[in-house]
């Protein structure tokens, strides 16, 4: 990913207080809709689809390590992530956006 692609995923999460987080993590809909807001985004401004996984990548990252699942879903998400190595994981955003793009 690009530099400054990288630098704002972020700083977009870092950005995010807790309370805009609970509200995108509060059920799995939210989360695609969030998701998918932020991938149409991505496309508006140039992004090509291995540069949308790679960011895509780094938020499951950030939330495999530092949210706790909410519901069965992400409980899934993150047992996906943690059991997964870095190619596998890889494949897992891509498949992230797939399933938002539909």
């Amino acid at each position: 990913m690009e530099p400054n692609a990288q630098n704002q995923v972020d700083r977009h999460i870092n950005q995010m207080n807790n309370e805009e987080k609970g509200e995108i993590l509060a059920n799995f809909d939210q989360f695609k809709s969030y998701l998918s807001q932020q991938i149409t985004k991505g496309e508006r401004i140039g992004l090509s689809e291995e540069m949308l996984a790679k960011a895509t990548e780094k938020v499951a990252s950030y939330l495999a390590e530092h949210e706790e699942p909410r519901n069965r879903e992400e409980h899934l998400l993150k047992e996906l992530w943690e059991a997964g190595n870095k190619e596998q994981q890889h494949q897992l955003a891509h498949m992230l956006l797939n399933m938002v793009k539909q």
